[in-house]
């Protein structure tokens, strides 16, 4: 049990030791892995991350694992070489939850966007309106993607289908589409457990440390200034080598350590989650990669017994908080109707949006949906310690990002990279069962006295984690009567171990109940009653809680907990 009158002994131990070789400001899936990285060559390393880990931008992203098919049109083959590359090994590094999806393009245009696609690549960069696609510019697009994907790929080539071919497999699309192409890619549905992982296999190296509900607010010489966002006491921390992987923030994080800078030019990404059983049924369990006719993109996904539909690309202003507006809804919906004009898609069906910034390079006059996903490193100095920015990067790369930014570090440190990371697995992906009977192998040998089913759902949820759930929870478990897939124990768990600070913590990053929907008062209030004796929670910070969590997932996630359908939008 927390007790919480104490400090946290996260904080305590960047007090009582304020220094390291490197000090990494941000908990994004970029941070936590330069972090890993860095810890396994042995770094003495801390982070810190203004609020909870992956809680922004990462938080935010398509669920995919993906090479960007698309990014062929801005000429960017080194990125989508290099992250088909990552793909392939996420696949086997962390196949707990990272699988493979089947994508379908539906198309019904053959040779559109043949001219254009040329001139956008040797000229204009994306300046000038998208265009949309026909079926002869995305066949050389996924045979060009295929090549990329010979070296240590495991999916399957894409196919392309007829018109009589793509409406058997696809009742439900609309009449006037004359072709699909299908491609693999890869599904991550469990973005912010994976970032979880990936954290923690760092933390279990030598003095490295990391902390959540930390931000950076200033710099005193050398120094970072640091504020515990929980006590609100501040304290100073010096390094050898600070990194700035703040995402959207960055430039913001320069600007408080009095080294302001112009790097970024995020754009704000939307999705909505609909509990709809013909639409999920229509998908036949494929990721629907549609065009629109400006050649703006939009996926209806498949993902936990419910569709996601996302996303946009509009800029946006990181100093503001960003949530799914009307426009946005209506855009989907509409964009739905398109593909599938047969399937009744309201907003009484939507159980979730959420919205992020995704932390792309300045790009002035570049059309947002053609700003390169590309990144770099910058380096500042402050007061004579090095300060390495990162400018851009993405959820699938995340590993060659860390890679690149820890031997850019470990070169200032004068140090020699120990080990690679680049086929070692990750959190709970060590020891995952490959096939069904080691699947069953693996049950047998680490349920104990629970049942098959149920450390079969928890290695599903947690990978071989799930080892160290198992043994500490007990077989008489009291089921949430609000979230039925959950107990009281997991969630304790779940609070006493993962660093859980705010209930927001639970409902969106250490579980999926918010994702999935059916969210109420009595949810909320059922699971900050279980979390409460492992947090030191009393009855009034329960109460609390439960008040800013109602709060932030009616304005940032426009969960209604009282009536069916989305909240308005309040700003």
């Amino acid at each position: 049990m927390i007790d919480a009158t104490q400090p946290r002994p996260t904080v305590q131990a960047l007090r009582d030791r304020p220094e390291a070789d490197v000090l990494i400001i941000g908990g994004g899936i970029n941070g936590v892995g330069t972090f890993r990285d860095l810890a396994l060559q042995g770094v003495d390393v801390a982070l810190v991350e203004r609020g909870d880990y992956v809680s922004g931008a990462s938080s935010a992203s398509s669920h995919m694992i993906h090479g960007g098919l698309r990014y062929l049109e801005n000429g960017e083959f080194r990125l989508v070489r290099e992250a088909v590359v990552e793909r392939n090994a996420l696949l086997r590094n962390a196949p707990h939850f990272v699988k493979p999806l089947p994508t379908t393009i539906p198309i019904h245009k053959t040779f559109s966007g043949i001219l254009t696609a040329p001139f956008r690549l040797l000229f204009t960069h994306g300046r000038g309106k998208p265009r949309e696609r026909g079926a002869l510019l995305i066949k050389v697009g996924l045979t060009i993607y295929d090549t990329f994907s010979r070296d240590g790929g495991s999916l399957p080539r894409h196919t392309f289908h007829g018109r009589k071919a793509s409406h058997e497999r696809f009742p439900d699309l609309d009449d006037r589409f004359r072709y699909t192409a299908t491609y693999y890619d890869a599904s991550l549905h469990d973005p912010e457990r994976l970032a979880l992982d990936v954290l923690r296999d760092g933390q279990q190296e030598g003095a490295a440390r990391s902390v959540n509900y930390v931000s950076a607010v200033g710099a005193n010489g050398n120094a970072v200034t640091l504020r515990d966002e929980v006590s609100g006491e501040e304290f100073d921390f010096t390094a050898k080598v600070v990194v700035n992987t703040s995402g959207p923030w960055t430039d913001l994080t320069n600007r408080a350590l009095g080294k302001p800078t112009r790097f970024m030019g995020g754009t704000k990404g939307s999705h909505i989650v609909l509990d709809n059983d013909k639409l999920l049924a229509a998908t036949r369990g494929n990721e629907i990669f549609f065009e629109a006719s400006d050649g703006r993109i939009v996926l209806i996904y498949p993902l936990k017994g419910r569709v996601m539909v996302g996303t946009t690309d509009i800029d946006a202003d990181p100093t503001k908080p960003v949530v799914c507006t009307d426009d946005e809804i209506s855009y989907f919906i509409d964009l739905i109707a398109q593909v599938f004009p047969r399937i009744d898609v309201t907003r009484e069906q939507i159980v979730y949006t959420f919205s992020g910034i995704r932390p792309l390079p300045r790009h002035d006059d570049v059309a947002p949906g053609f700003v390169s996903r590309d990144y770099r490193v910058e380096k500042l100095d402050l007061a004579g310690t090095p300060l390495l920015s990162l400018v851009g990067g993405k959820w699938t790369t995340f590993r060659a990002v860390s890679e690149h930014v820890a031997n850019d570090t470990l070169a200032l440190l004068g140090k020699k990279r120990a080990q690679s990371t680049a086929n070692l697995a990750i959190g709970g992906g060590a020891g995952y069962p490959k096939d069904a009977a080691a699947r069953a192998r693996w049950v047998d040998a680490h349920r104990g006295a629970h049942e098959a089913s149920f450390a079969d759902r928890m290695l599903e949820r947690y990978g071989t984690y799930a080892a160290e759930l198992l043994a500490a929870l007990p077989v008489a478990q009291q089921s949430l009567e609000h979230a039925p897939d959950y107990s009281r124990e997991e969630i304790a768990f779940l609070a006493e171990r993962e660093e859980v600070v705010h209930l927001m913590d639970l409902l969106l990053r250490r579980t999926s109940v918010a994702f999935v929907g059916g969210m109420s008062a009595a949810t909320l209030q059922e699971i900050a009653d279980a979390a409460a004796p492992a947090l030191g929670w009393d009855a009034a910070r329960t109460r609390a809680e439960i008040e800013v969590s109602t709060a932030n997932l009616r304005d940032l996630h426009r969960v209604d907990l009282e009536h069916a359908g989305v909240a308005p939008l309040t700003r």
